[in-house]
């Protein structure tokens, strides 16, 4: 056989053939190689999350990636909540923690976020026959140091969850007094004014229906079911002021307490199976009664920011509603939030299955300031970081 001059540690030469072979072999080698990183790398692949899941005792957190989003845009937008007052910060999809900014379990003062929590509180009650929302401001035993006048004592119940009563009191709300129409110029029903008296009647008349205390119905009807982690009865406190009997409720959350509430209502009050919230009052209170366009006063619908708010029970609601069969067109469509004084949000938006809520600290920064404009640009970072399959 000829003999090809190849060196060889023990002969000095090889034959054809076993260079062939050796040939073969690290080819083989290589092949391998390639083949166990193809096989490292698509073990390391992130595997999607179908389905949505009800969080536990602690909440599920998993890979933006593993949802559909982007790690690195979510990053981005850490990178502007930085510059912000923000204290914390946390985005849930499918029921899962894609992405938290700050301490989650930290609670300070919600502001106004407490005005949709009682409306969540309200559903069952008013669906069992023990509240009638068609009740007067009389009937329900509602007088404040000024007596009503004439046109105010028609003022229902549901007049006051929709912030129309027409009753234009002094709740002791820093600056409402400068935007406030003159008593008795609205009849019931027919002006929205947002108006801390009627929600703060709201809660009174809440009390007073039920028989049982604000904070202690939302322990019991939703903080124990739902396992909210931060709640505690004993810090809420009612806040009192000379110029009403009505005092306001305010409320000490954290954030991944005001999750689970956002969640539950992105479910249509359905919390394990159990329907906590009817669905058709979550519908209620979530649908467009107010028109971004009718929203008083009139700084509360600055045409020149890119927000289009309008107002149903309780709770802000985005005034382009999905279409029927749950078509939508942006990822606001559908969306509604609650909203508080210095930038605390609990927003739902159903196009993209997710709950973000977004808390700034009053309490410790009593001028801190997320503004409306400055939150909708995160949920746009938010929106826009959805990759699909892309970004694997």
């Amino acid at each position: 056989m000829t003999l090809i001059d190849i060196p060889s540690s023990r002969t000095g030469t090889v034959s054809y053939d076993s260079a062939l072979r050796l040939r073969i072999v690290i080819l083989g080698v290589l092949l391998g190689l390639a083949a166990f990183q193809a096989n490292g790398q698509t073990a390391t692949k992130t595997q999607r999350l179908i389905g949505d899941v009800t969080p536990e005792s602690e909440w599920q957190q998993v890979s933006p990636e593993s949802v559909g989003y982007s790690f690195a845009k979510l990053e981005a937008l850490r990178g502007w909540v930085k510059t912000q007052d923000t204290t914390s910060m946390v985005v849930i999809v499918q029921g899962r923690v894609i992405f938290s900014y700050g301490d989650i379990s930290h609670t300070s003062e919600v502001a106004s976020v407490r005005k949709s929590i009682l409306g969540m509180l309200y559903g069952n009650y008013v669906f069992s026959g023990k509240i009638d929302t068609s009740k007067t401001v009389k009937q329900l035993g509602l007088d404040d140091k000024q007596p009503f006048l004439p046109i105010e004592e028609h003022a229902t119940l549901e007049h006051l969850l929709t912030s129309r009563s027409g009753i234009y009191l002094p709740a002791g709300s820093f600056g409402q007094e400068d935007y406030m129409p003159k008593r008795g110029s609205e009849y019931p029903g027919t002006h929205f004014v947002y108006n801390n008296w009627d929600f703060n009647a709201a809660g009174v008349a809440f009390e007073k229906l039920t028989g049982r205390d604000i904070y202690q119905a939302l322990q019991d009807d939703l903080a124990d079911p739902i396992g909210m982690q931060d709640y505690v009865v004993s810090r809420q406190k009612k806040q009192y002021n000379p110029e009403s009997l009505h005092p306001e409720y305010a409320m000490v959350l954290s954030s991944r307490d005001m999750g689970r509430l956002g969640l539950l209502m992105l479910n249509h009050g359905v919390w394990n199976g159990s329907q906590l919230i009817p669905s058709d009052w979550i519908r209620y209170m979530t649908g467009v009664i107010t028109p971004f366009r009718d929203i008083n006063p009139t700084f509360g619908r600055n045409y020149g920011e890119p927000e289009r708010w309008g107002y149903g029970a309780l709770w802000w609601v985005w005034d382009q509603p999905l279409f029927p069969g749950g078509i939508q067109m942006g990822f606001l469509q559908g969306a509604y939030t609650a909203m508080g004084t210095g930038g605390t949000f609990i927003t739902v938006l159903p196009a993209k299955d997710m709950v973000v809520v977004h808390q700034v600290d009053i309490d410790k920064n009593p001028r801190g300031e997320v503004s409306p404009s400055s939150y909708i640009a995160m949920l746009s970072m938010i929106a826009n970081s959805y990759c699909d399959q892309a970004c694997q």
